[in-house]
């Protein structure tokens, strides 16, 4: 045999006892930690379509309940709602708590309202985008029902100039302080609203014709 034959040999044969070695001392991790990577796949792949099928139910009982309300069914509407919030899946349950409030809302129970969209506000396990929502619908309410400084409680937050609901947040403080004769609060608020290049068009028509408004009664001066 040749030296390049024999040392061929030996060197595979040291191959295969550090691979047995190897094998011997790292096998049963190495086993292990494949059948944890099938596993952890597995699991996620099942959560997948678990929360793929949750969410699809909560939906189908949140659009029936929104069904209901729409039809003038509130109480049924209600009693699919609070059953939603309980056991729901996903945004679901606060989605369900946000309209029962616009049905208490609606049936007249405006403190209720008020209460439940606050409650939302506050809750620091809903997502800050539903919390804002929640906030601004409270203020909305107490226009009519409340006070300026009821309003600006709840919706001066929400006109920091990133904020995309600071539109709507200003309209609301300007009506409160307009129902209040603050005119030239009321007017400085719509200005906002008029000077930001970005405002709803909407938001934005109401807001010109309450400065036009304003002007024209005398109490603040244009410009």
């Amino acid at each position: 045999m040749s030296d390049d034959g024999f040392f061929r040999e030996v060197e595979e044969e040291l191959r295969s006892e550090r691979l047995k070695n190897f094998w011997e001392r790292f096998g049963v991790l190495i086993v292990a930690g494949a059948v944890l990577i099938v596993a952890v796949a597995a699991g996620y792949r099942g959560w997948e379509w678990y929360s793929a099928r949750q969410a699809s139910a909560s939906g189908d009982r949140f659009l029936e309940a929104l069904n209901l309300a729409n039809d003038g069914q509130s109480d049924a509407a209600m009693e699919r709602l609070r059953s939603l919030e309980a056991d729901g899946f996903g945004q679901y349950p606060v989605l369900a708590r946000m309209r029962a409030a616009t049905v208490q809302l609606e049936q007249g129970e405006t403190d209720a309202a008020v209460t439940a969209f606050d409650a939302i506000a506050a809750d620091r396990s809903v997502p800050v985008a539903l919390r804002d929502m929640a906030r601004l619908r409270a203020a909305y309410v107490m226009v009519d029902h409340g006070s300026y400084t009821d309003v600006a409680s709840r919706a001066e937050q929400l006109t920091a100039p990133d904020n995309p609901l600071r539109h709507s947040a200003r309209e609301a403080m300007g009506l409160a302080a307009w129902n209040e004769d603050r005119f030239a609060d009321a007017k400085r608020l719509f200005d906002e609203i008029l000077n930001d290049e970005l405002a709803p068009q909407g938001v934005a028509g109401r807001a010109q014709m309450m400065v036009e408004l304003i002007v024209a009664s005398g109490a603040v001066a244009e410009g």
